[in-house]
């Protein structure tokens, strides 16, 4: 039991009451996604509430797949999301599905014919629709609505046993066609479907609706605290109607607001459409806002629960900015990232005074934030690279960087010092002449000499090539889907540069999830589509919020 009532969200403070009153001795929540696609960053808000009350609170979560729509489920999208769930660190009692209990929802459906509560409508979608009404105007009943008992229940039997075609006929609860609550208006049931299911085959071609499938499989397994999202608080006069007629296990909806992320789209609809419409390679492209492709970035579960904990749980949605997520990852990753130096621009230093042929190693630690992650070694030679814009021949004051006549220190290594330029024949810097501080190395400086600036290089003879690939947001607006014209329109065309890295030996024998942080660059994870010897690196996040920069610059231009 937490020990702080303050700190409890209104979720928690309702269970915490319901435990104490001893309405429940232990709870039961439930995730409950549709197979349909792959999970997103809105998901993790909700995987983490459910289990995390269930760690927070005594009881159990268990993970039931919404699969009553044959037509855009699929097994791979199962598979995804228990991946998804496991790598965020939650695990599950029990794993069902909605479909487990299509003979017990059929039963149930029979029930409510049976008490003259459900009708067979041969009225066409359409004609339902237009008949439901507007909020002022009360609908109109179907001809079809008072039916005998006997021949809805006929009538739905021959649905079962497949003898209709798709869209002739539906079941619908017979409520009140005046209702305040739209939804309370006859809603469908059961439709009409002859597809394959990926669970059960074509054993069914009826199939119910979300709102007759939902609340009954949460009775079905004794759950206390249904949790939705906000725009199910119309169903719940439906999720409690249904209970209370089939006079089963009150399981109680409760609804929190859903947390949007500014530039991007959670929409599943929409996040199809970019997968089929090639505008990113999958979905688990690392600009994806799915769980897939934040861990294919480089986002750890760490951070995204630490995400999910700082927006909390509301009763009001909003707009959460993606720098908060950036910002937990950059927390988590500084702890736990090995420190590796990588030249994206190279310029060649030669230094002149080192002993030809000789080659040592220094030793540099691998995170300055963990001392048990101990120290690796780095070959250093008289020929190194460091990065283009590490140099400035005609540098301004308190420039502490390399510069003609000036010093700065190696990383782990020494101090040198830039005695001369080379240039090709148009003028650009082909090398740089430098001279070493032989007794000035890093851990056992004796040279008395003090500088102020520090740089990353690479050995030349052992430097390894990569393939860097840099991310950035998919839109360059705020909230694409609520711009106007098509949201693809807003895509930020430069969301992937591909860049050519010189990096240190080690990191050879890098492994997939593992974390890196390049030197003076940014944190960055091996992808997945490293083979043969070809090792591509994604840039996680940089080490400062350099969009934010980037977007006040541009409007003070403006």
């Amino acid at each position: 039991m937490p020990a702080e009532e303050t700190s409890l969200n209104f979720i928690e403070e309702i269970i915490e009451q319901d435990l104490k009153n001893g309405k429940y001795k232990s709870i039961v929540t439930r995730f409950p996604p549709e197979p349909n696609g792959y999970l997103h960053i809105g998901h993790a808000s909700s995987i983490c509430l459910n289990f995390g009350l269930t760690k927070k609170f005594p009881g159990y979560t268990n993970l039931r797949f919404d699969d009553t729509n044959p037509m855009t489920e699929e097994t791979e999208y199962v598979e995804s999301i228990k991946e998804d769930v496991r790598w965020l660190g939650f695990e599950w009692k029990n794993e069902r599905y909605a479909s487990d209990y299509f003979d017990q929802l059929y039963e149930f459906a029979l029930t409510l014919i049976q008490k003259g509560l459900a009708y067979v409508d041969d009225s066409s979608s359409e004609m339902i629709a237009n008949r439901k009404g507007t909020p002022t105007e009360p609908g109109k009943e179907s001809a079809d609505r008072n039916r005998s008992v006997e021949e809805n229940l006929d009538l739905f039997k021959r649905m079962k046993a497949g003898e209709f075609p798709d869209g002739s006929r539906t079941l619908r609860a017979r409520i009140d066609m005046a209702h305040h609550n739209m939804l309370m208006r006859d809603p469908v049931l059961y439709r009409i479907k002859h597809a394959h299911h990926h669970r059960t085959g074509d054993k069914w071609c009826i199939y119910p609706m979300y709102d007759m499938a939902h609340g009954q499989s949460d009775s079905i397994e004794n759950v206390t605290h249904s949790i939705c999202t906000l725009e199910f608080v119309p169903h719940r006069e439906l999720y409690d109607w249904l209970i209370k007629n089939l006079e089963i296990y009150p399981s109680h909806q409760y609804e929190f607001a859903r947390r949007n992320i500014n530039y991007t789209v959670t929409s599943k609809r929409k996040l199809l459409q970019l997968v089929n419409e090639k505008y990113v390679t999958g979905w688990d492209d690392p600009r994806m806002p799915t769980i897939s492709g934040l861990r294919r970035r480089g986002f750890t579960p760490e951070s995204i629960r630490d995400f999910c904990d700082r927006i909390g749980v509301a009763k009001r949605e909003n707009l959460v900015d993606v720098g908060l997520l950036e910002f937990c990852v950059r927390e988590h990753l500084n702890k736990v990232a090995l420190r590796r130096m990588v030249v994206f621009d190279p310029v060649k230093v030669i230094i002149t005074n080192y002993q030809e042929n000789h080659n040592e190693k220094v030793k540099s630690e691998n995170n300055p934030e963990d001392v048990s992650s101990g120290a690796r070694e780095i070959p250093f030679g008289k020929e190194i690279y460091i990065e283009r814009d590490d140099f400035m021949e005609n540098p301004p004051k308190k420039y502490f960087r390399l510069a003609p006549g000036q010093m700065v220190r190696l990383k782990s290594a020494y101090i040198i010092k830039c005695d001369e330029v080379i240039k090709d024949a148009g003028g650009r810097i082909s090398e740089l002449h430098c001279s070493y501080l032989p007794d000035s190395h890093s851990g056992h400086d004796t040279s008395g000499v003090k500088v102020k600036g520090t740089l990353h290089w690479v050995s030349v003879n052992d430097a390894v090539e990569v393939e860097v690939r840099e991310y950035d947001r998919l839109f360059k607006v705020e909230d694409p889907a609520s711009e106007a014209g098509d949201f693809k329109d807003y895509i930020n065309e430069n969301s992937l540069k591909i860049v050519k890295g010189y990096a240190e030996p080690s990191l050879l024998s890098a492994a997939l999830g593992e974390h890196f942080q390049f030197l003076r660059k940014g944190y960055y994870c091996l992808d997945k589509d490293s083979d043969n010897g070809k090792f591509i690196f994604n840039r996680t996040v940089t080490l400062k919020d350099v969009w934010a920069k980037e977007q006040q610059k541009t409007s003070v231009q403006k």
